[in-house]
């Protein structure tokens, strides 16, 4: 690791470099809590949820009603990066980690407990989908607030873009969990009993307090503490944000789009088109998405490394190509049904999403100064995922129910693909910025980057 903060005592060197350890791992689990807590509702919503809580005469419109109330989390995603973005950039990242950490994690406890249908009417689907609201926003919080964490105290390291997309790898390991609790609870006690698909919320509230304990830890990043110093924090960063940098803002979103709007598509729908359509046995769809998930350990961090090397820019733009390229392959590895062309499509599909996802997490928040980061980042990560990440279920459902085809899914895969190619196109590339300083400051002094002096 190269040196952590030029011109330092050495002594403070090894203090700095245990806070980024522990940051970067806080991070990391408590993102993976959090899409834990996120992705174990998608699960629930492919195969129990719509008859459980919104019952029809036909299994797949009670899934889309039950989708329906997945995408609610998506949708309030933004509102929560704006809520917590505001307070990451007023009172500090970790304090609002905690917030989040401790919002999310309830509301997937209460989740396991609302009564069904049969047992209390529409009342539960009204519970069910506002606690899902609480879910978005709790999420709409935290991945900012975690990246963040990890790139502030690895400014100076010429690895920050491999070391924050250990963050960002604790997403997909997060739902990768979520998935394996969920086969195993399911799997154990049964398809059709009352607790199967209640277990893994409510052991939630474990993976809250350990993610709690860890997070208590960890000292405010060096560049927000600097902010505080200075007084130089925003009195309404989110809103400040949107008025100066809402191009940025925008761009993010527009960027996402090329991994956001097919991530949901590969992960949660292809467990109904599993075995709803294809008639496959759900313990095998649910292995082969958990070892793909597993598999982003190692493929989001490389990604993130390689950023660091190439350049994210180039290297997100490649993902979003060889994304759209694979879109139609996938589906049709997938209607085959055989074994190991389906779980082929499955352990390809996600490591490969990574291309893009692993340096984005190094790549959104250099976007934005430090006064707005948390704002900024948030608002852009998210409105990708209320805009398109959540309907890709939605979509994917209603286009197969129109033309009982998966050919017009792979066509809106590709559209995702071309929508992220042409706005990380008009992105800029910032890994050699040194986050400490301001980025106004940096365009007035004339100040040379961080990358250009340690070799980036």
């Amino acid at each position: 690791m190269a040196s952590i903060s030029p011109g330092v005592d050495p002594v403070d060197q090894e203090l700095h470099r245990k806070q980024l350890v522990r940051a970067m791992v806080s991070a990391t689990i408590g993102n993976a809590i959090e899409f834990y807590d996120f992705g174990l509702y998608g699960l629930a919503a492919s195969l129990y949820l719509g008859p459980l809580f919104f019952p029809t005469k036909d299994a797949l419109t009670s899934t889309l009603v039950a989708f329906t109330t997945f995408w609610v989390g998506f949708l309030v995603r933004p509102l929560g990066g704006f809520i917590f973005g505001h307070f990451g950039d007023r009172v500090g990242r970790r304090a609002t980690l905690i917030v989040t950490l401790l919002t999310g994690g309830t509301a997937t406890v209460l989740v396991g407990l609302v009564p069904t249908y049969a047992q209390i009417g529409i009342a539960g689907g009204l519970i069910l989908t506002l606690l899902r609201l609480f879910q978005g926003l709790a999420v709409g919080g935290e991945w900012g607030g975690s990246v963040l964490l990890t790139i502030e105290w690895a400014n100076y390291s010429r690895r920050r873009g491999f070391l924050t997309a250990f963050p960002q790898a604790g997403a997909p390991v997060g739902a990768a969990l979520a998935t394996l609790a969920f086969g195993l609870s399911t799997g154990l006690l049964g398809r059709t009993s009352y607790w199967g698909w209640r277990v893994p919320f409510l052991l939630s509230l474990f993976l809250v307090l350990v993610g709690l304990y860890v997070r208590l830890g960890i000292l405010e990043t060096p560049a927000f503490s600097k902010l505080l110093e200075e007084r130089r924090t925003e009195r309404l960063p989110a809103i400040q944000v949107l008025r100066r940098n809402w191009g940025d803002v925008v761009l993010v979103a527009l960027m996402r789009t090329g991994q956001q709007g097919v991530t949901f598509i590969i992960t949660t729908f292809v467990l109904t088109y599993g075995v709803l359509v294809l008639h496959l046995p759900q313990g095998q769809i649910i292995m082969w998405s958990v070892i793909a998930g597993m598999l982003e350990i190692v493929t989001g961090p490389l990604f993130g490394y390689l950023g660091d090397r190439v350049g994210r820019k180039k290297l997100i733009l490649t993902g979003a190509v060889l994304m759209g390229a694979f879109a139609y392959p996938y589906w049709a590895m997938l209607n085959t049904r055989m074994p190991i062309l389906v779980a082929a499509a499955i352990l390809i599909s996600l490591p490969l999403q990574d291309v893009q996802y692993g340096p984005q997490a190094a790549f959104i928040p250099e976007t934005f100064t430090g006064r707005l980061r948390y704002s900024g980042a948030s608002l852009g990560y998210q409105l990708s995922a209320g805009l398109v990440g959540g309907l890709g279920p939605i979509i994917a459902t209603s286009l197969f129910q129109r033309y009982h085809s998966s050919t017009p899914i792979a066509i809106y895969m590709m559209a995702c693909a071309v929508i992220g190619i042409i706005a990380i196109s008009l992105m800029r590339d910032r890994r050699g910025q040194d986050l400490s300083v301001e980025y106004d400051d940096v365009r007035q002094a004339g100040v040379q980057p961080v990358g250009a002096a340690s070799g980036g």
